[in-house]
């Protein structure tokens, strides 16, 4: 990338990232006194919800790590929807993950928070904000023709991929759009809009970038793995149980994050309701031999999870 290239980058990501927080301060101060109403807070649910799992099961699971395979409406319908979640084109969020999977926590990784920031407490404050933040301005891109040729290779996602700006512009108009249907007055349309889009897309952004930050420094490790990833629990039902990520990066290509007991992942149950509506097939699950090659500590599977081989 070429530095004009690099420039735009920087600026779009400064955009995409201040906008949102200014979002919620203007939240804040619009319903200070009174409080979210019902509409506006539904709407922002449900972009949360769709966005999100179009990350976690669309972005993450399906496309990064192939652990099932999908019909070719949801395979769209993922795409489209990991794409309102703002937080990259697909193949450019594809790749980087891989490469992130390729060199994790070593020199090669675009966000890890272990990378060399100096010294003491202010070197830890500086790794966690570029694991977090920091990386996004980086003028550094992963090439996808080296990571993700497969999804170069097809049209359908190539297609969503040149689409993505027109796909930012709706994730930030269409709660609008439905606040001013639900209420019929300019008023709502604000409110959704600022609760919506601006407030929705800055907390989706943190959720997962702590999962690059946070999940790479503080948590619990049950399972061996070549990085320092942990367990948060914290983050668990805001990840669509993405916070599992030491169990992800002991076994990156399971379906199933939370393979411990009382580990919530929503995103596996969405996965399995979509087997069930057979969109969904070949859904990878790790096996008991593999949880006990790998744990390091004393582990109680989820049983449901082991009761069939991977496909």
């Amino acid at each position: 990338m070429d530095d004009t290239g690099a420039r735009w980058q920087r600026r779009a990501v400064l955009v995409l990232t201040i906008g949102p927080l200014v979002g919620v301060v203007l939240a804040i101060v619009a319903t200070w006194g009174w409080g979210i109403g019902v509409a506006d807070a539904a709407i922002a649910l449900a972009f949360y919800l769709v966005t999100g799992f179009g990350v976690t099961v669309g972005y993450h699971r399906l496309f990064t790590h192939r652990s099932f395979d999908a019909a070719r409406p949801l395979k769209i319908a993922l795409a489209v929807a990991g794409s309102m979640a703002v937080q990259g084109s697909l193949i450019e969020w594809v790749a980087t993950h891989r490469r992130h999977h390729a060199f994790s926590d070593r020199d090669g990784d675009p966000h890890s928070p272990h990378l060399d920031d100096g010294p003491g407490v202010a070197g830890v404050v500086r790794g966690l904000w570029h694991a977090h933040v920091g990386w996004l301005a980086a003028p550094e891109r992963t090439v996808a023709e080296r990571w993700a040729p497969d999804l170069l290779r097809d049209r359908d996602l190539v297609l969503v991929d040149r689409l993505f700006p027109l796909l930012t512009g709706l994730s930030f108009a269409l709660p609008a759009v439905a606040g001013w249907l639900v209420t019929g007055t300019a008023a709502g349309a604000v409110t959704a809009f600022l609760w919506g889009s601006l407030v929705r897309v800055f907390l989706l952004h943190h959720v997962t970038w702590s999962i690059n930050s946070i999940c790479h420094f503080y948590g619990r490790r049950p399972f061996s793995s070549d990085d320092f990833s942990t367990n948060n629990w914290v983050l668990s039902l805001l990840s669509f149980g993405e916070s599992w990520h030491n169990n992800h990066h002991a076994f990156p290509s399971s379906a199933v994050h939370g393979i411990g007991r009382g580990q919530v992942d929503v995103s596996a149950a969405l996965i399995r309701a979509f087997e069930r509506l057979r969109l969904a097939r070949n859904v990878k699950l790790v096996t008991p031999k593999q949880l006990a090659r790998k744990a390091v500590s004393e582990f109680r599977p989820r049983a449901r999870i082991l009761d069939r081989p991977p496909s």
